[in-house]
């Protein structure tokens, strides 16, 4: 039996102040409205159109299966089209939603994982939704072999990097500051690997602020990020300053998951106490605020960002 449509009437006020994961994608926000209401033609000529371009496939597959009823309506797509990849890709990333909020078990999400895997051998989503599966059942080890999984198909995953930074930051949460922590050897690398023009250039300022996120919490770093003095040091002076030069010289603005980083970019300059660098930023983002870092540690994202953009759109 197909699910009811939800309830309409989220407030304006309420909707204006949630963090909205489609960002800039406007063909994304269509889907997703369609698909809530059950019309998951438009998601299927969305995913069709987005083909094998792999950071976009899994920005939209994850923004779609994050609706309350993608996956009862990704299984009437299925039942009308049983050999559709997409709509098996598409199910198995909203059995990881559905598992990632207790409202499935693990295993049949993971078991659906690796069936959207065998329907679509070359692409990387499967392996991403069992690699955000692990935040909350799986190893460490576990989230490498995924990690490599994915990779092996599409090596500059920006998703996937940004998973792994978030885990491997976990680690030694007591040992206190580390500068040679290895989280940021793995953004390093990952970022000197990648191609002159991809974002993965920004990934050791997301290593940084998953790293102060973990400290904070462990309570080696202020629960103000801006008074922390995390992003004062010499060794993050020069990450903030190479990602913000890099930054000035981008010249694809297409990518669909920059808003995350300049987020993340912003957010640091902001706390590096640079008022001008970050303003500039900000007028790039708009309203798309992110999750995170805003929440870090443990801090109501829209607040904390809108306050951060006050702040620094004063200083110019």
């Amino acid at each position: 039996m197909s699910p009811p449509p939800p309830p309409l009437g989220r407030g304006r006020k309420r909707a204006a102040q949630t963090p909205d994961g489609a960002l800039d994608d406007l063909e994304l926000g269509a889907a997703r409205a369609a698909l809530s209401q059950g019309r998951w033609q438009t998601a299927r000529s969305l995913l069709a159109h987005t083909a094998d371009d792999w950071d976009r496939r899994g920005h939209r597959v994850t923004v779609l299966a994050q609706e309350t009823y993608s996956a009862p309506w990704a299984r009437e797509w299925l039942l009308a089209e049983p050999e559709s990849a997409d709509a098996r890709v598409l199910l198995a990333l909203a059995q990881v939603q559905r598992a990632l909020r207790g409202k499935e078990k693990p295993d049949r999400a993971r078991d659906a994982c690796h069936t959207a895997a065998v329907h679509a051998p070359a692409d990387p989503t499967p392996w991403l939704g069992l690699l955000m599966l692990t935040r909350g059942t799986g190893t460490e080890d576990e989230a490498l072999k995924l990690f490599e999984e994915v990779r092996a198909r599409y090596p500059d995953h920006h998703h996937a990097h940004h998973l792994m930074v978030a885990r491997l930051a976990e680690r030694h949460p007591a040992a206190g500051p580390d500068p040679l922590h290895e989280v940021y050897d793995f953004a390093n690398g990952a970022a000197d690997r990648a191609p002159a023009d991809s974002p993965l250039a920004i990934l050791p300022v997301i290593a940084h602020a998953e790293r102060y996120r973990v400290l904070a919490a462990a309570g080696h770093e202020s629960a103000d990020p801006a008074a922390s003095g995390h992003w004062v040091g010499r060794r993050a002076r020069q990450v903030m300053k190479a990602a913000f030069d890099w930054w000035l010289e981008w010249e694809h603005e297409g990518h669909p998951r920059r808003l995350v980083d300049l987020n993340f970019l912003a957010h640091a300059k902001y706390c590096e106490g640079r008022g001008a660098e970050a303003a500039a930023l900000f007028h790039r983002i708009g309203d798309h605020v992110t999750p995170a870092p805003w929440s870090y540690p443990d801090r109501d994202p829209y607040p904390a960002f809108r306050a951060a953009r006050d702040s620094a759109l004063g200083t110019v």
